[in-house]
C-alpha cells in the first residue's frame, strides 16, 4: 500500500460576505480535492485538543498520529530538533519572530516575509550585540527564528500572528523569567532601528524588522519513531521547520525541495514532483504547504483562494495521478490542520474538513469539498491522533 497525506494548512476558514457568503474552500475551483471527495469519503476531524493553542505545532502532532495531550510540550522545541540544535538540559527554546510595530501597534508578525538572507544578518547581529553564555539566537527560514535560554523559566507568552492590530505592550511576556525576554526585546528594538538592511527595506516601502518577539516556549519531547508506531516508512515534504522538527523527532525522513518558501511564492511543482519520486521509496509521503494559512493571516482572501487551487493543481493532482497507477493499493487524506478565517486573522480550534479515498473507502457521495459539506457528513473524528490509524488500518473504515 501507498499512502499520501496533503496538508493545505489554515485552508478551513468562516463565510466571507466578499464571497457571497461562502468560504474560500467553496470559491476555490479544485478539480482534485472535490474528485477525492466524490470517490472516497468527507468527514471532519479535531486535531486541537480542548485546553491547548490552536497552531500548527499541536494539530500536525495529531494529523500525524501523536497525541498533543501526552506529547506536547511547545512549539520551539520542535523547531530546535528541524536546526539539530543540542539542547542541554535546563535550556528553554523559544520562537523567535523579526516582526512590524509600528506606534506601538503589531503591524506585521513576519516582518513582511522577510528574506531568509536579510533575516540571518539580524539574527547573526543580534546574537553578537545580546548572545551571553546563557541566551543565544539561531537564524532560520524568513521570519521564523529561535532563541534559547539557559535556566529557570516560567512564563506566559502570545503569539505575534494572534495580536495584529492590537498594543503590542499588552502581550508581552509575564511570569518568572519575562524581565529577561522583555529586555531581550527591547534592546533587539535599539540595534534593529539603525541597521542597513532596515534602511533599505524602508527605503523600498517594505516593512521593517523593528523588533523580535518571543514566544512558543518549551523543552524537547522525546516520540516515539514513526515507523515503530505504525509499520510504515514516511517522508514529509514542507518549507516549514516546525513541520521538519516533528519528522526529525520521530524519524520521518525529510526532503528539501529548492524554492519552498512557506508562502505563495513556494515551488508548488517543486512540491508535487518531489511527493511523486517520495512515492517510489516509502509507504508514506507527507506533504505540508503553508500557504493558504499566510494568507489567512494576512485577510488575503484572493490569494488564500489562490493558493487552495494551486495546491490542487499542482500538488495534490501529480500525486493522485502517480497513487492511481498503482492501482487500488493506495490511499490519499487531504486536509487542514486547523481553521485560519481571514475574518479572523489568526487561528481557531474548531474541527477541520477531510476527504480521504483509495482502497476500501466508500461514502455516502458527494462532489465537493468544504467546511459545509464536510459538517453535514457522517463521520466525525474527535481526536486528530486517531486519524492515522483510520487512514493507514483498513479494518478502521471503508
Amino acid at each position: 500500500m501507498k499512502y499520501a497525506i496533503v496538508i493545505v494548512d489554515g485552508a478551513a476558514d468562516l463565510p466571507l460576505a466578499e464571497l457571497g457568503g461562502r468560504t474560500p474552500l467553496q470559491a476555490a475551483d479544485k478539480p482534485t480535492m472535490d474528485a477525492i471527495a466524490a470517490s472516497g469519503r468527507i468527514g471532519t476531524v479535531r486535531n486541537v485538543p480542548e485546553g491547548f493553542p490552536p497552531g500548527s505545532d499541536v494539530a500536525i502532532l495529531s494529523v500525524l498520529g501523536y497525541d498533543p495531550r501526552s506529547n506536547y510540550t511547545g512549539r520551539a522545541p520542535l523547531e530546535a530538533a528541524a536546526q539539530n540544535l543540542a539542547i542541554e538540559p535546563g535550556t528553554w527554546v523559544f520562537r523567535c519572530n523579526l516582526v512590524t510595530i509600528v506606534d506601538g501597534i503589531m503591524a506585521d508578525y513576519s516582518a513582511g516575509h522577510i528574506s531568509t538572507a536579510e533575516a540571518t544578518t539580524l539574527i547573526v547581529a543580534l546574537n553578537k550585540a545580546l548572545g551571553s553564555p546563557t541566551i543565544a539566537f539561531h537564524p532560520g527560514v524568513s521570519y521564523r527564528h529561535l532563541m534559547t535560554c539557559r535556566g529557570e523559566v516560567n512564563v506566559s507568552t502570545t503569539p505575534p500572528h494572534d495580536i495584529l492590530g492590537e498594543p503590542a505592550a499588552r502581550h508581552l511576556p509575564t511570569g518568572a523569567g519575562s524581565d529577561v525576554l522583555r529586555d531581550l526585546m527591547d534592546r533587539s528594538r535599539d540595534l534593529l532601528a539603525v541597521h542597513e538592511i532596515n534602511a533599505v527595506r524602508a527605503d523600498l516601502g517594505e516593512n521593517v524588522a523593528s523588533s523580535i518577539w518571543l514566544w512558543g516556549e518549551g523543552t524537547p519531547p522525546v516520540l516515539e519513531p514513526f515507523a515503530r508506531r505504525f509499520g510504515l516508512s514516511a517522508a514529509v515534504i514542507t518549507a516549514v521547520d516546525l513541520v521538519r522538527g516533528i519528522a526529525a523527532l520521530t524519524g520521518m525522513d525529510r526532503i528539501e525541495v529548492p524554492g519552498a518558501t512557506g508562502y505563495v511564492d513556494t515551488n508548488y511543482d517543486g512540491k508535487g514532483l518531489a511527493a511523486v519520486e517520495a512515492l517510489d521509496t516509502h509507504d508514506l509521503v507527507v506533504v505540508h504547504v503553508e500557504a493558504p494559512d499566510e494568507c489567512a493571516h494576512n485577510a488575503q482572501v484572493d490569494l488564500k483562494i489562490q493558493a487552495i487551487e494551486d495546491i490542487d493543481r499542482r500538488v495534490v493532482a501529480p500525486i493522485l495521478r502517480r497513487l492511481r497507477a498503482e492501482g487500488d493499493d493506495w490511499r490519499i487524506l487531504v486536509l487542514p490542520d486547523h481553521p485560519t478565517p481571514c475574518s479572523l486573522r489568526t487561528h481557531t480550534a474548531d474541527p477541520v474538513p477531510f476527504a480521504i479515498a483509495g482502497k476500501d473507502v466508500r461514502g455516502v457521495v458527494t462532489d465537493r469539498f468544504d467546511e459545509a459539506a464536510a459538517a453535514g457528513s457522517d463521520l466525525h473524528i474527535q481526536f486528530g491522533h486517531e486519524m492515522m490509524e483510520y487512514l493507514t488500518k483498513p479494518s478502521r473504515n471503508g
